[in-house]
């Protein structure tokens, strides 16, 4: 049976992790550190896509990674169409609709954009798996109380899967066989109600539920509005402040964790409240999705960089335990849960879908 090599690439906000399989097995790996000033002038995340791929281009060639042993490039998948779940080939209709960012910004976007140029240089195909907006939701979790508004599934589908199997085995049972309550925790936060296999529903990472280290979550709807007719603030500036720079961000001049905690540890009773106010908002979505589940739920899967975190983890335990057991799985399965929907089209196990 032939080995297959396979490089995955997964773009965030300020880094790209990027990793080098044989089959299911990772030889290499590394997280690419982009420093602000790189994207200094730049404006879009697409405006990113050059320095990328080069950082990308060159970790390959100093890692020894021969691209005669590639035989296939898979992306994080991006805003896109709501599609069901699975493993999906990046071809132009694809293409055309993360360069023009029609369903929205994010840095996911360029997954699959880096990967198709990657894998055509090397006349080989390219892949996104399980992309953030696959949608299960049911009708009833589409109503958002506003007829010219539908809720949205944009989460953390390919963590959430990976990471739910994977507490399933533990359990001696099937994923299809459970109800869980998955919360992923990084610089967005997605809380999901999974229902036999099925994510039935999920806040929007992008514009909903628990503030993050840079999203504000939900906002008093009146508020913002005044906020965005104020004319103090253009459009562009709104969004920004909402997904970028908004959450602890906003509130303590940094979106990262550990800085936060060293600041708590030093007796910074401001950066405390705001990571507990955060914990504290993230139990009440977790709290609120297992009323869709009607409080049956086998367990609570805490994971995300995140989850690194024993203060966040901690204070969040102690909300919703009551719930059921928690289980933590600190930091992401994405690349190996992309590597493992690629090597199963590659041998035939699954079909890959077409994105038209």
């Amino acid at each position: 049976m032939p080995v297959y090599g396979i490089l995955a690439i997964n773009p965030g906000s300020t880094s790209t992790k990027v990793a080098y399989f044989r089959d299911v097995q990772c030889l290499s790996s590394i997280t690419l550190h982009h420093k602000a000033d790189q994207f200094k002038g730049i404006n879009s995340v697409m405006g990113q896509y050059s320095i990328r791929k080069a950082a990308i281009l060159e970790y390959i060639e100093q890692a020894g990674i021969k691209t005669s042993r590639i035989d296939a490039v898979v992306g994080r998948g991006g805003l896109l169409k709501p599609l069901k779940g699975g493993t999906y080939t990046v071809g132009i209709p694809m293409l055309e609709d993360l360069k023009s960012q029609k369903y929205g910004e994010h840095a996911s976007n360029l997954g699959a954009v880096i990967a198709y140029e990657i894998a055509k240089g090397l006349d080989k195909p390219s892949y996104i798996v399980n992309p953030v907006v696959v949608d299960e939701l049911e009708p009833l979790a589409r109503y958002s109380g506003l007829s010219l508004i539908d809720r949205k599934s944009i989460f953390h589908a390919l963590n959430h899967k990976a990471v739910a199997v994977r507490a399933a085995a533990e359990l001696g049972k099937r994923y299809e066989e459970l109800n869980l309550l998955v919360a992923h925790l990084g610089g967005g936060i997605s809380v999901a109600a999974h229902k036999k296999g099925r994510v039935i529903d999920a806040n929007n990472g992008l514009e909903e539920g628990a503030f993050s280290p840079e999203r504000t979550g939900h906002l008093p709807v009146l508020q913002l509005m005044d906020l965005c007719l104020s004319g103090k603030y253009p459009k562009e500036e709104i969004k920004k402040k909402l997904v970028g720079q908004g959450g602890m961000a906003d509130y303590l001049g940094t979106s990262d964790c550990r800085v936060v905690e060293e600041r708590i540890r030093k007796g910074d009773n401001k950066a405390r409240e705001v990571l507990e106010a955060m914990a504290y908002q993230i139990a009440k979505e977790i709290g609120a999705l297992s009323t869709v589940l009607e409080g049956r739920v086998d367990t609570i899967i805490i994971t995300g960089g995140l989850a690194r975190s024993p203060m966040l983890v901690d204070w969040i335990i102690r909300r919703v335990q009551f719930i059921a057991t928690v289980r933590v799985f600190p930091g992401e399965d994405e690349m190996l849960a992309m590597a493992e929907g690629v090597y199963r089209v590659l041998t035939g196990e699954e079909e890959a879908y077409s994105y038209t």
